[in-house]
Formats: structure tokens, C-alpha cells, sequence
């Protein structure tokens, strides 16, 4: 019987200790939360989800985001785009669906793309990826006058049927004129 209960013991001790071990510390929040935006522009519904992430004393363009190279636009996965309608954002024509939306920050301008494939890690996958570019058009960038310390992106319905996308972050305000077909 002594046998018994010292091989039970163990046992029974790990049953009494596993809910404890197993019982998850409360989650910290992500560094850089996410976020779904949503707009409603000519009667069709733009998304857009993104990983917000802060400045935190950083120089943001031409050091953590490089110029003239790809990036996500927010942390994470990359930033999608999504349209319930045809339309055009700046020259570039947008049938519905939903994309993946890489920029290239430049000095002076901004390249805005478009990417079919829609879910990926960040911008890793691009050059791979490139052939599936639905295509690109020109963001415009101009100092913000408010420093903004967390990454916002916004669709700002203008009229009827025309909005703005605006990616604000920093210093730095990148508007691209929205058109609903």
C-alpha cells in the first residue's frame, strides 16, 4: 500500500499544481496595436487594418522606415486595403477586393502600391511577391504641423463620392485622393 501511494503522489501533486502552471499571466498589450478602419464613400465601404505603432522618441522616415525602400505601413503583418467598389486611388485604378498596401517613403514623395496578395508577414515577401503588384500611384508628403506620436492612417470622405487616405506618423502627412467609381 506505501508502494501504491508513493507512485499516486506524484501524480497527484502534478493534477493539483498543472491548473496553476497552465493558468496564462495576463496579456501586456502589443506594442504596436492594430486597428480596422472603416469609411463608407459613394455608397461603397473602404477598410483598412493596420499595426499602429508609436514613435517613442524615434527619428521615424530616413532611419526606422528608410526612404526609397518597400514598407508595410505599420507593424506586423502588412497593412490592408479593402474595397467594397471599384474606384481610384490617386491615378491608379482599384477594382473591388482586398489588397496588401506597401509604401515607399521618399523625401519629396511617397510611392503608394497596391498588392495582390494580400496576407503577409510585414514587407519580407515583396520582392517575391512584386508580380503580383496590382500597381502604384503617388502618395504626396508634407510636414504635419502636429507631431503625431502613434501611426494613423484615415479615409476622410470629401465629397459624395471622393475621400482622402491619409497616412499620418511624426512629422509627416502622405495624402492620396480616393475617387469611387
Amino acid at each position: 500500500m506505501k508502494q501504491l501511494l508513493l507512485a499516486i503522489a506524484p501524480l497527484a501533486l502534478a493534477l493539483c499544481v498543472a491548473p496553476e502552471l497552465s493558468a496564462q499571466a495576463p496579456k501586456k498589450a502589443p506594442a504596436s496595436p492594430h486597428e480596422t478602419i472603416t469609411a463608407s464613400v459613394g455608397g461603397k465601404t473602404i477598410t483598412i487594418t493596420y499595426g499602429r505603432p508609436y514613435v517613442k522618441g524615434r527619428k521615424i522616415y530616413g532611419e526606422l522606415v528608410p526612404f526609397d525602400k518597400v514598407w508595410r505601413t505599420g507593424a506586423d503583418e502588412a497593412t490592408t486595403f479593402t474595397t467594397t467598389g471599384d474606384l481610384m486611388l490617386g491615378s491608379l485604378h482599384v477594382p473591388a477586393g482586398t489588397y496588401a498596401l506597401f509604401t515607399v517613403p521618399g523625401k519629396e514623395g511617397w510611392s503608394i502600391i497596391l498588392n495582390k496578395v494580400a496576407k503577409t508577414w510585414g514587407a519580407y515577401d515583396y520582392e517575391k511577391n512584386k508580380a503580383q503588384d496590382l500597381g502604384q500611384t503617388a502618395g504626396w508628403a508634407k510636414p504635419n504641423p502636429t507631431p503625431v506620436e502613434q501611426l494613423t492612417i484615415a479615409v476622410e470622405p470629401k465629397g459624395a463620392k471622393e475621400a482622402t487616405l491619409s497616412i499620418v506618423w511624426e512629422a509627416t502627412r502622405v495624402e492620396v485622393p480616393i475617387m469611387v467609381h
